[in-house]
Protein backbone atom coordinates (compact mmCIF):
# COMPACT_ATOMS: atom_id res chain seq x y z
CA UNK A 1 0.00 0.00 0.00
CA UNK A 2 1.68 3.35 -1.09
CA UNK A 3 2.57 5.95 2.07
CA UNK A 4 -0.23 8.55 1.51
CA UNK A 5 0.38 11.77 3.83
CA UNK A 6 -2.47 12.77 6.17
CA UNK A 7 -4.72 15.35 5.02
CA UNK A 8 -3.68 17.54 7.53
CA UNK A 9 0.21 17.42 6.41
CA UNK A 10 -1.64 18.11 3.01
CA UNK A 11 -3.08 21.35 4.27
CA UNK A 12 0.35 22.44 6.38
CA UNK A 13 1.96 22.56 2.57
CA UNK A 14 -0.81 24.15 1.26
CA UNK A 15 -0.86 26.78 3.73
CA UNK A 16 3.10 27.05 3.17
CA UNK A 17 2.54 28.20 -0.33
CA UNK A 18 3.58 32.35 -1.15
CA UNK A 19 0.46 34.57 -1.45
CA UNK A 20 0.37 37.69 -3.56
CA UNK A 21 -1.36 40.82 -2.93
CA UNK A 22 -3.08 42.45 -6.23
CA UNK A 23 -4.58 45.54 -6.70
CA UNK A 24 -8.44 44.48 -7.01
CA UNK A 25 -9.15 46.50 -9.83
CA UNK A 26 -6.48 44.68 -11.91
CA UNK A 27 -8.35 41.52 -10.55
CA UNK A 28 -11.69 43.07 -12.79
CA UNK A 29 -13.16 43.94 -9.64
CA UNK A 30 -14.77 47.63 -10.32
CA UNK A 31 -13.55 49.06 -7.08
CA UNK A 32 -11.80 52.65 -9.37
CA UNK A 33 -12.93 56.05 -8.25
CA UNK A 34 -14.96 55.77 -11.37
CA UNK A 35 -16.44 52.30 -10.69
CA UNK A 36 -14.19 50.72 -13.41
CA UNK A 37 -11.65 48.07 -12.67
CA UNK A 38 -8.52 47.80 -14.90
CA UNK A 39 -8.72 43.96 -15.55
CA UNK A 40 -5.66 42.35 -16.56
CA UNK A 41 -5.04 39.19 -18.66
CA UNK A 42 -1.99 37.52 -17.64
CA UNK A 43 -1.30 33.46 -17.51
CA UNK A 44 0.73 33.45 -14.46
CA UNK A 45 -1.52 35.49 -12.41
CA UNK A 46 -4.58 33.95 -13.54
CA UNK A 47 -3.16 30.85 -12.99
CA UNK A 48 -2.52 31.88 -9.69
CA UNK A 49 -5.69 33.24 -8.71
CA UNK A 50 -7.13 29.67 -9.32
CA UNK A 51 -4.73 28.31 -7.26
CA UNK A 52 -5.78 30.53 -4.40
CA UNK A 53 -2.14 32.57 -4.05
CA UNK A 54 -3.93 35.85 -5.01
CA UNK A 55 -5.39 38.35 -2.50
CA UNK A 56 -7.27 41.26 -4.12
CA UNK A 57 -7.39 44.28 -2.10
CA UNK A 58 -8.08 47.77 -2.85
CA UNK A 59 -7.02 49.95 0.04
CA UNK A 60 -9.41 53.27 -0.94
CA UNK A 61 -12.44 51.26 -0.46
CA UNK A 62 -11.17 48.86 2.28
CA UNK A 63 -9.90 52.82 3.99
CA UNK A 64 -13.92 53.35 3.58
CA UNK A 65 -14.13 55.74 0.62
CA UNK A 66 -17.33 54.58 -1.85
CA UNK A 67 -17.74 53.13 -5.12
CA UNK A 68 -17.44 55.90 -7.29
CA UNK A 69 -15.74 58.17 -5.81
CA UNK A 70 -14.05 61.33 -6.26
CA UNK A 71 -10.63 61.15 -7.94
CA UNK A 72 -7.75 62.05 -5.41
CA UNK A 73 -4.06 62.78 -6.08
CA UNK A 74 -1.20 63.31 -3.96
CA UNK A 75 -0.62 67.58 -3.03
CA UNK A 76 3.02 68.34 -1.42
CA UNK A 77 5.30 65.12 -2.30
CA UNK A 78 4.32 61.30 -2.50
CA UNK A 79 2.75 58.78 -0.82
CA UNK A 80 6.16 58.63 1.73
CA UNK A 81 5.71 62.14 2.15
CA UNK A 82 2.15 61.60 3.42
CA UNK A 83 2.93 58.97 5.66
CA UNK A 84 4.92 61.03 7.50
CA UNK A 85 2.55 63.98 7.66
CA UNK A 86 4.61 66.00 5.35
CA UNK A 87 2.05 65.60 2.35
CA UNK A 88 -1.98 65.44 1.91
CA UNK A 89 -4.41 63.61 -0.58
CA UNK A 90 -7.17 65.44 -1.65
CA UNK A 91 -9.98 65.16 -4.28
CA UNK A 92 -10.44 68.24 -6.98
CA UNK A 93 -12.54 70.12 -4.83
CA UNK A 94 -10.21 70.37 -2.12
CA UNK A 95 -11.70 67.84 0.55
CA UNK A 96 -8.46 65.58 2.16
CA UNK A 97 -8.83 62.22 1.96
CA UNK A 98 -5.84 61.49 3.32
CA UNK A 99 -6.89 59.02 6.54
CA UNK A 100 -8.68 57.41 4.30
CA UNK A 101 -5.92 56.66 2.34
CA UNK A 102 -3.42 55.60 5.50
CA UNK A 103 -6.53 53.81 7.08
CA UNK A 104 -6.40 51.51 3.87
CA UNK A 105 -2.47 51.21 4.21
CA UNK A 106 -2.39 50.47 7.07
CA UNK A 107 -5.18 47.30 6.70
CA UNK A 108 -3.18 46.07 3.08
CA UNK A 109 0.47 46.06 5.28
CA UNK A 110 -1.73 43.89 8.07
CA UNK A 111 -2.63 41.51 5.50
CA UNK A 112 0.63 41.33 4.32
CA UNK A 113 1.31 40.03 7.39
CA UNK A 114 -1.08 37.95 8.10
CA UNK A 115 -0.42 36.23 5.23
CA UNK A 116 3.37 36.09 4.99
CA UNK A 117 3.35 37.76 1.94
CA UNK A 118 6.38 39.43 0.51
CA UNK A 119 5.70 40.61 -2.72
CA UNK A 120 2.36 43.21 -3.69
CA UNK A 121 1.25 44.12 -7.31
CA UNK A 122 -0.34 47.13 -7.38
CA UNK A 123 -2.00 49.82 -9.98
CA UNK A 124 1.04 52.35 -11.69
CA UNK A 125 -0.23 55.43 -11.17
CA UNK A 126 -2.55 55.51 -8.17
CA UNK A 127 -2.24 57.49 -5.22
CA UNK A 128 -2.76 54.65 -3.05
CA UNK A 129 -0.90 52.05 -5.28
CA UNK A 130 1.85 53.61 -7.88
CA UNK A 131 5.07 51.95 -7.38
CA UNK A 132 7.28 53.75 -8.78
CA UNK A 133 4.90 57.38 -10.22
CA UNK A 134 1.73 59.00 -9.36
CA UNK A 135 -0.13 62.28 -10.41
CA UNK A 136 1.18 65.79 -9.02
CA UNK A 137 -1.50 67.35 -7.40
CA UNK A 138 -2.78 69.02 -10.13
CA UNK A 139 -4.90 67.39 -11.93
CA UNK A 140 -3.68 67.82 -14.87
CA UNK A 141 -2.88 64.09 -15.45
CA UNK A 142 0.59 64.82 -15.43
CA UNK A 143 2.54 61.96 -13.70
CA UNK A 144 5.78 62.29 -11.08
CA UNK A 145 7.97 60.06 -10.17
CA UNK A 146 7.11 58.54 -6.53
CA UNK A 147 5.18 55.90 -4.42
CA UNK A 148 1.37 55.71 -3.70
CA UNK A 149 0.46 55.27 0.09
CA UNK A 150 -0.01 51.86 0.35
CA UNK A 151 3.01 51.40 -1.70
CA UNK A 152 4.98 53.75 -0.06
CA UNK A 153 3.88 51.94 3.54
CA UNK A 154 4.28 48.37 2.07
CA UNK A 155 8.26 48.89 1.11
CA UNK A 156 9.01 50.68 4.02
CA UNK A 157 8.13 46.87 5.82
CA UNK A 158 10.04 44.89 3.76
CA UNK A 159 7.10 44.22 0.97
CA UNK A 160 8.49 44.02 -2.55
CA UNK A 161 5.76 46.43 -4.70
CA UNK A 162 5.67 46.32 -8.59
CA UNK A 163 3.21 47.32 -11.12
CA UNK A 164 0.78 45.75 -13.18
CA UNK A 165 3.54 46.13 -16.11
CA UNK A 166 5.87 44.32 -14.09
CA UNK A 167 4.42 41.23 -12.88
CA UNK A 168 6.52 38.49 -14.65
CA UNK A 169 9.42 40.41 -12.26
CA UNK A 170 7.68 40.42 -9.10
CA UNK A 171 6.33 36.64 -9.16
CA UNK A 172 9.91 35.94 -9.88
CA UNK A 173 11.18 37.87 -6.98
CA UNK A 174 12.71 36.11 -4.23
CA UNK A 175 10.05 37.16 -1.70
CA UNK A 176 7.30 36.03 -3.46
CA UNK A 177 9.15 32.37 -4.54
CA UNK A 178 10.98 32.00 -1.18
CA UNK A 179 8.46 28.76 -0.71
CA UNK A 180 7.15 28.09 -4.57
Amino acid sequence: MPNVPAASAFQVRVSEVSKVLVSACLLGNPVRYDGKSKLLHHARLSRLVEQDRVIGFCPEVAGGLPIPRDAAEIRGGDGAAVIDGHARVETRNGCDVTAFFVAGARQALALCRLHDIGVAILTESSPSCGSSQVYDGEFARSPVPGSGVTSALLRRHGVAVFNQHQIDTALSHPAFCKRC
